[in-house]
């Protein structure tokens, strides 16, 4: 298969991920994601692409396992212990020193233990008490299966192995065996949920952000456009770190170096948080202010306490709502609410106001009036009334909002600038000349700047791939490690159980015959042997009535099937036999069925003890 082809098919499966799971991978690194998904390719071994894009269509199951796969979830307590240094010395002490609440955010948190570790450093700095009045830590990631796992809580001896044991005292219980609970207390201030760091809103008033060994999983664009929402998410003077692999070159103008060495950096503040928001919208978010709930009060407030006079109609054109200004401007009251626009005269002054609604309705968009003029008694305002359709979800009308902008500053400011604008293009005109000379010398300098970029990309392009193959390895290294444990403890119970059963069956006197569905002996028993005299070697896996035995074994053919068809719940024969001494006996033989786990009939068992003589 060409290389075209089998890039055409891994796109293929991208695009699959996305329309069925609602997972777009286009924003990772290619030659990472392809790396991975064919790592899970080997594991069902399937060589090419459109055969394992088969594959997930008929194993729906197989999801869960692809996306553990091209998650790396690699992850330990107080991961990098000089950054966890330097953050409990210069970082939390500075968040401590502070009043107020301490909200820190982990992207990318995995099973939980950076989270948590960073509950155990702001809990050793402030006092358990004061950890639980203060802080909220919100851990995210996108993998469901390690939110689980974070949730839960519960760790293995090997996975705090590391920590020191008076950490291990005080902030972990333990949980049955080798198995540790991280402390329920501090456990509620830390908060987990699924989050895409590419088409989520952020978190936002964060003064602390830990996002390591993350970014380097996404290309450049996208590393930019996330860059931009965490600017948006930390508070001016907060806190970023970042991984070894991961630097800021292209991002100086929102993050600079605290700690350059641990990849600690601190927010720079912008002049007005208005910049914040247009920088998170040129990082490529559609809707720059995040909603959240329980904020409906505020909203209300928002709406009520607004400089320009809005009103709300539903869609039969019903006054539904009127602020504070609206209410002093254009004489509304609460015996208004619930009036036809048209019963009220602000449908006409200033403007005429249900043309303009049903024009809006009618296209579905926002309509317009601008600068119309308003006489007030002696005054004389300039307005720009904007209508704005209300959709649900289905695109239903709701109905309209009526806004009434005062734009009599905007205006006279218009009139000003009419008179100085001659003066300006004068200005302009001597301006550009200089302006030609140093928009070549600035390409010049931006050329020189372009390759040294680029030579910087490219060494951290490697650093990252490393990185990230460095990760791969240890995730296959601790896969291994457990799968051999479990084969390990599994051969254990085996041999166990193993031993148990030969013990019991060595133990009774009576002769023991187990039997499958195809009626070929399983057990033999000792008991077995001293009466027919055929070792348990001759026996086990030959069919049971070719034996040639003392015994008429012909005889126990009906009364085995009636047993293992449920037509009888067991039988009980006596029949004369000859034992391995050439004695004639006769032989009390009982038949009971040899039931499954699942209660299904999977053979049969035979007991024969000799009668005493009469």
């Amino acid at each position: 298969m060409s290389h075209a082809q089998d890039e055409a098919g891994f796109e293929r499966i991208l695009e699959h991920l996305r329309q069925t799971r609602g997972f777009d991978f286009t924003a990772y690194k290619p030659t990472s994601l392809m790396r991975r998904v064919r790592k899970r390719m080997q594991s069902v071994e399937i060589g090419e692409f459109d055969a394992y894009l088969d594959y997930l269509e008929v194993h729906p199951d197989e999801f869960a396992a692809l996306f553990n796969t091209i998650l790396i979830n690699v992850t330990s307590f107080f991961r990098d212990a000089e950054v966890w240094e330097a953050l409990r010395t210069s970082v939390v002490a500075e968040l401590v020193k502070a009043d107020g609440p301490i909200r820190v955010w982990s992207a990318g948190c995995a099973s939980g233990q950076e989270a948590y570790s960073a509950a155990i450093v702001l809990a050793e700095a402030l006092g358990p008490d004061a950890f639980r009045d203060r802080v909220k830590i919100y851990a995210t990631d996108v993998d469901e299966e390690a939110l689980a796992e974070s949730r839960r809580a519960v760790y293995t001896a090997k996975q705090i192995a590391d920590l020191p044991a008076e950490l291990v005292e005080k902030y972990f219980e333990r949980n049955g065996g080798e198995h540790y609970a991280f402390n329920r207390d501090l456990r509620r201030s830390v908060i987990f949920g699924r989050h895409d760091l590419i088409q989520d809103a952020p978190i936002s008033r964060v003064d602390l952000l830990l996002c390591r060994n993350t970014l380097m999983y996404f290309n450049s664009e996208a590393q930019a456009r996330i860059m931009g929402r965490f600017y948006f998410s930390v508070n001016p003077g907060g806190h970023l770190v970042l991984g070894r692999a991961e630097m800021l070159f292209s991002h100086a103008a929102m993050f600079q170096p605290v700690d350059l060495k641990r990849r600690i950096f601190r927010t720079i503040s912008k002049v007005n948080h208005r910049d914040r928001l247009l920088l998170l919208g040129q990082s490529g978010r559609e809707d720059t202010v995040p909603q959240y709930p329980n904020h409906s009060r505020l909203r209300d407030a928002v709406f009520e306490m607004s400089a320009d006079a809005q009103i709300v109609l539903d869609a039969g054109g019903v006054l539904v709502a009127a602020n504070a200004a609206a209410r002093r401007h254009f004489n509304l009251g609460e015996r208004d609410l619930g009036t036809p626009l048209q019963d009220l005269e602000v449908s006409y002054r200033p403007a005429e106001l249900r043309g303009l609604i049903d024009r809006s309705r009618q296209e579905r968009r926002e309509v317009a009036q601008r600068g119309i003029r308003w006489e007030q008694g002696d005054a004389i305002r300039f307005l720009d009334v904007v209508i704005v359709p209300l959709f649900d979800d289905e695109r239903g009308m709701l109905g309209a909002r009526v806004a009434f902008n005062d734009v009599t500053p905007l205006k006279s400011l218009q009139d000003e600038l009419t008179h100085s604008k001659q003066e300006l293009e004068t200005a302009y005109e001597e301006l550009q000349s200089t302006n030609e000379e140093l928009e070549t010398t600035n390409e010049e300098l931006q050329s020189t700047v372009e390759e040294l970029e680029t030579t910087n990309e490219e060494l951290q392009s490697t650093n990252e791939e490393l990185e990230t193959m460095n990760e791969e390895l240890q995730s296959t290294n601790e896969e291994l490690h457990t799968m051999n444990d479990e084969l390990r403890n599994r051969s254990t119970e085996l041999n166990t159980n193993n031993a148990f059963l030969e013990a019991v069956f060595t133990s009774l006197r009576s002769a023991v015959i187990v039997l499958d569905r195809d009626l070929r002996i399983q057990v033999w028993n000792a008991g077995a042997l001293d009466m027919w005299g055929v070792r348990a070697d001759e026996a086990q896996g030959n069919y049971f009535f070719n034996l040639d035995i003392g015994l008429p074994v012909g005889d126990l053919h009906q009364p085995i099937r009636e047993v293992m068809s449920r037509a009888a719940a067991h039988r009980d024969l006596s029949l004369s036999a000859t034992n391995r001494r050439g004695k004639t006996i006769r032989c009390h033989v009982a038949v009971a069925p040899l039931v499954g786990v699942d209660k299904s009939v999977t053979g049969a068992i035979l007991l024969m003890e000799e009668e005493a003589a009469a």
